[in-house]
């Protein structure tokens, strides 16, 4: 089985990098690999390191703001960089590992790791989880709980929109999918991998619905599909919501 469920994203625009700096401590390259990849589309900045030894040597280098460590590693164990890492820091920590066995994720969990990741994982599992920690560390969202794009009011923390004053009513996917999309502004999603951040998993055969839940999300926002305002369709990809103008 492999450690990694794998999903198949098309490639879509790079992301700005300006997000918060997470390093990825594992010794098995194409774990790392596929961590940074999909992190990085969601602009995360990335770090890495295959042993222990390195991994200290990146933190105190880089000060990230979130490790994901894994248990197993060469040089110096993963247990021993929680412990050394929690002796100089608060940096929040999810422990990646592929043993299962309860008390190793308690002896994780008391180390001082955040979160728990077995392995195999979604990488779109632990990309919210990454976004869950570093937003629960930092008291609050870590990002803006309400945003108004023009006359169009998101309250994420309350699933409410509201367009010239008027709540919008909307299914939880099409209130999902408004949040995915409009936290990014100008990054485009594949409808795979929207699939995967509404529904948490990536599953091909689900991805035309995306088509039928944006159609419903553009006429409840009067938004065109030719001119539009919120969400446009880029093609051959799937869509991105519109920057707002300056």
């Amino acid at each position: 089985m492999p450690l990694v469920e794998t999903l198949a994203r098309p490639a879509t625009r790079a992301a700005d990098g300006s997000g918060p700096t997470v390093m990825v401590v594992d010794d098995e390259p194409s774990i790392v690999q596929v961590i940074q990849a999909y992190l990085e589309r969601d602009g995360y900045r990335m770090v890495t390191a295959n042993d222990g030894i390195k991994a200290m040597e990146a933190f105190h280098r880089t000060r990230p703001d979130l490790i994901i460590l894994d248990l197993m590693l060469p040089g110096l164990s993963g247990t021993d960089v929680c412990i050394n890492v929690r002796k100089q820091s608060q940096t929040p920590i999810i422990i990646l590992t592929a043993r299962s066995d309860e008390t190793d994720k308690i002896v994780g969990l008391k180390l001082g790791a955040d979160d728990y990741v077995t392995k195999p994982f979604s990488p779109g599992e632990l990309a919210a989880r990454v976004e869950a920690v570093l937003r629960r560390v930092r008291g609050g969202s870590s990002e803006c709980d309400v945003v108004a794009f023009g006359d169009l009011v998101i309250d994420y923390p309350a699933f409410s929109a509201r367009l010239d004053g008027r709540e919008v009513d909307l299914t939880p996917t099409e209130f999902k999918l408004l949040e995915v999309l409009s936290r990014r502004p100008g990054k485009v999603f594949s409808r795979l991998e929207l699939v995967d951040r509404v529904h948490g998993f990536a599953y091909e055969g689900y991805e035309r619905t995306i088509d039928t839940h944006i159609k419903n999300l553009r006429k409840k926002l009067g938004d065109d599909a030719a001119e539009p305002r919120f969400i446009r369709t880029v093609y051959g990809v799937g869509y991105k919501f519109e920057r707002p103008a300056r």
